[in-house]
């Protein structure tokens, strides 16, 4: 759904709705696909700064868009789901990067979301020290 917001600029309930008319899943699973689609395209901002900030030899409009997306919804996981460990974060999005991605992008989505994550999750234990 993020994918689809991005390539078409669509309101995101349309880009939610017809994403839903052709696809079928249980209602838990469904709950959380729009959860992370919805928080991601709300905290674009924030998640693509991060990632910005990160990518030092990389332009983010250089970013493949596949990349690009599934980068911002582990982004927006590692933020705002700390309940979740961050190895699961990463490396549902290296698997997802694997399956989508070019060759070379189950690397970058790993190096990118491993700094992120430095950055939001174990700074900020840092910081409280």
């Amino acid at each position: 759904m993020l994918y689809q917001w991005d390539m078409t600029r669509q309101a995101m309930d349309d880009v939610v709705e017809s994403y839903w008319r052709v696809r079928s899943t249980t209602a838990l699973t469904r709950v959380l696909a729009d959860r992370l689609a919805r928080g991601a395209q709300a905290d674009l901002g924030r998640i693509d700064a991060e990632i910005v900030r990160v990518s030092k030899n990389w332009r983010f409009d250089r970013i493949a868009a596949v990349d690009r997306n599934i980068i911002r919804l582990g982004t927006f996981e590692l933020i705002h789901d700390a309940g979740t460990p961050a190895a699961v974060v990463i490396d549902e999005a290296v698997e997802m990067a694997r399956r989508f991605g070019e060759a070379d992008s189950t690397a970058f989505v790993n190096g990118v979301l491993d700094a992120i994550k430095r950055h939001v999750r174990e700074g900020e234990r840092v910081g409280r020290a």
